[in-house]
């Protein structure tokens, strides 16, 4: 049963990210252009009422996903909110309807081939809930490859412009789900209450990488170029690395056997397959002027 609410509050979450997506991605194509990482973003978007709702929502979901990580395994949850792509395009393809514009039916396909590959994934996979492991040798590792990663990223982002968007959702895609394996940590801390979760490093993990994952996504929605692969990228990033960091080092295990193991690694990839379709022909990924409107070509510091 307690699979079955982490499950369902799992797609609530995923419902919730996917109208932020939208709203979220209309809010930083109105705003003045800043360098990766840059603060100053957040002061332009916070005049944006748009974006305002948009936060909000990302807050309730990531509620949800706390309790749903608290009652379900990890690899169990993450693969779930994938689904907030199919939910933005679903979204996205109500409001162009609505504005009498057309979408390319091969949206549908990598809708249904996400989906397919996330409940393929489970269904064969069989996710086991994992153990609790806080150790320093953990956090170290944890936090070099953290700062490794977000840094090659950058420093390729700030090199070679064309790449730029890839290079900052790749980053923000690693920090989001080093930020869903420290609160999956987290969870395991609840029962001391505040004290205890306070007192190990796994919340000071998710204060940094959440923030700093955040502020990268908006970098790479705001860039006009690009923007068909900078959801797949994060979308796919996110689950892979947090389940890559719980089968590594909280035990959490999948069926075994090489029909089973064939299984998850062909649904992966449909679930990639379908991520990438879905976003490359999604017109909310695509920066179309009816769903980026008052779009500022201006750059900023």
């Amino acid at each position: 049963m307690a699979a079955a609410a982490a499950a369902g509050r799992a797609v609530a979450a995923a419902l919730m990210f996917g109208v932020s997506a939208v709203a979220d991605q209309r809010s930083t194509k109105r705003v003045a252009k800043r360098k990766a990482l840059s603060p100053r973003i957040l002061v332009d978007l916070v005049r944006q009422p748009l974006w305002l709702t948009a936060v909000a929502t990302n807050i309730a979901a990531f509620a949800l996903q706390i309790v749903a990580l608290s009652q379900g395994s990890i690899a169990l949850v993450e693969p779930i909110l994938v689904c907030d792509l199919v939910f933005a395009v679903l979204i996205s393809f109500y409001l162009r309807r609505r504005a009498g514009l057309e979408t390319s039916p091969l949206v549908f396909l990598g809708v249904a081939a996400a989906t397919a590959g996330v409940a393929g994934f489970l269904a064969v996979g069989r996710p086991s809930s994992g153990d609790s492991n806080t150790s320093l040798s953990m956090f170290l590792a944890l936090a070099i490859g953290l700062v490794a990663v977000t840094g090659g990223c950058l420093a390729l982002a700030s090199n070679n412009r064309n790449l730029r968007p890839l290079a900052l959702a790749l980053a923000c895609g690693v920090n989001y789900g080093v930020a869903a394996f420290a609160v999956k940590l987290m969870t395991y801390e609840f029962s001391g209450g505040l004290p205890e979760v306070l007192s190990n490093w796994p919340f000071y993990v998710l204060a940094v990488a959440g923030p700093t994952g955040f502020i990268l996504s908006q970098d790479a929605f705001q860039q006009g170029t690009l923007l068909a692969p900078v959801q797949s990228i994060i979308t796919t990033a996110d689950p892979v690395i947090s389940i890559a960091l719980g089968v590594g080092w909280l035990s959490v295990r999948l069926r075994g056997g090489a029909a089973a193991v064939t299984g998850e690694v062909l649904f992966l990839l449909v679930m990639t397959a379908g991520i990438v379709i879905t976003a490359g022909y999604s017109p909310m990924m695509a920066g179309q002027p009816a769903l980026a409107t008052a779009t500022s070509s201006r750059e900023a510091p």
